[in-house]
């Protein structure tokens, strides 16, 4: 309304009343964009009080207005041992994810519960455990389940980062199809398949209007390369960037960044919930906007065929 009052005085009355509809126009449309939750916890080993903390944070978003919520990586749990994370893991059909298809459909609420200790199909013999993002419907219907397929073993000696997720994890097989959710169609990553922008740009070509990477980042990677991950993600796909996360001190071996961000598709961040604190950022999900970024700015047609990118081979 204050662009229409800059303008009003100097266009034509007949005009003056055309803009001033398009701007009331444009403020319903606002008012009935569909709304996205990101959260940010600190999850323990105690899987009881995690959920406890997660059913909070998806009814606060609820009241608020949420279709859809978003959780971080570990919501269930965080282990601080490899036998306790592999003690506490359970399959699709276990307590945890029975008990959030139920929420779901309480609440009439779709729900992204990105990284999920999901015990693998040969559990008996294996001993290992999937690293499992998973969609639920408003009707507490499982509609996706992606395994990251990219495994954080990473040594930082000079940072003191030691971490080797394929001691105990198996790498997914493949890409999801995006999910078509009330904000938009959904595609699925996982925390380090931040940093490989070939699954974004994979998903992006199959129909993602947003992209999701539920995570746990370190204080010393997050620090130096989140948001700038996060952005250049949205920014070379023309996606919204939804990415839930972690934050503080899980238990003695292990912290986390925090910082849960929404990222439009021009790269601008619209919502961050801080480096401290549990809590939930609300964002409106505007999908002409992005129609209109990807008109102006075509990108995608821009692209050479796949032989030009090879041709250094």
């Amino acid at each position: 309304m204050l662009l229409c009052t800059a303008l009003c005085g100097k266009l034509p009355g007949g005009l003056l009343t055309l803009t001033f509809w398009a701007v009331q126009k444009r403020i319903r449309m606002l008012s009935s964009l569909p709304v996205a939750a990101v959260c940010q916890m600190t999850s323990t080993p105690d899987k009881e009080a995690n959920f406890t903390a997660c059913e909070r944070l998806i009814k606060q978003a609820k009241e608020g207005g949420a279709s859809m919520v978003f959780l971080p990586e570990g919501f269930d749990y965080i282990g601080s041992s490899r036998e306790e994370t592999l003690h506490h893991s359970e399959s699709l059909d276990g307590d945890i994810i029975t008990r959030y298809t139920h929420l779901a459909r309480k609440l009439n609420v779709w729900l992204s519960l990105g990284g999920f200790h999901e015990r693998g199909h040969d559990w008996k013999y294996d001993q290992r455990i999937y690293n499992s993002h998973i969609l639920i419907n408003g009707q507490g219907e499982i509609v996706s389940v992606y395994r990251k397929g990219h495994l954080f073993d990473v040594e930082i000696t000079s940072k003191a980062v030691s971490l080797k997720e394929s001691a105990f994890t198996i790498p997914g097989p493949r890409l999801l199809p995006p999910v078509q959710t009330p904000i938009g169609k959904v595609g699925l990553g996982v925390c380090y398949d931040l940093r490989f922008p070939e699954l974004s740009s994979a998903l992006q070509r199959h129909g993602a209007e947003i992209l999701t990477y539920p995570s746990a980042f370190t204080v010393v990677t997050g620090t130096a390369h989140w948001e700038v991950l996060l952005r250049a993600r949205a920014i070379e796909t023309q996606c919204f960037v939804i990415a839930a996360a972690q934050v503080g001190a899980h238990h003695a071996k292990r912290t986390s960044y925090g910082h849960a961000l929404v990222i439009d598709p021009w790269g601008v961040v619209l919502g961050d919930c801080g480096g401290s604190d549990v809590g939930v950022a609300m964002v409106q999900i505007d999908l002409q906007g992005l129609n209109d970024i990807r008109r102006d700015m075509p990108v995608l047609q821009h692209q050479r065929e796949k032989e030009y990118y090879s041709s250094l081979d």
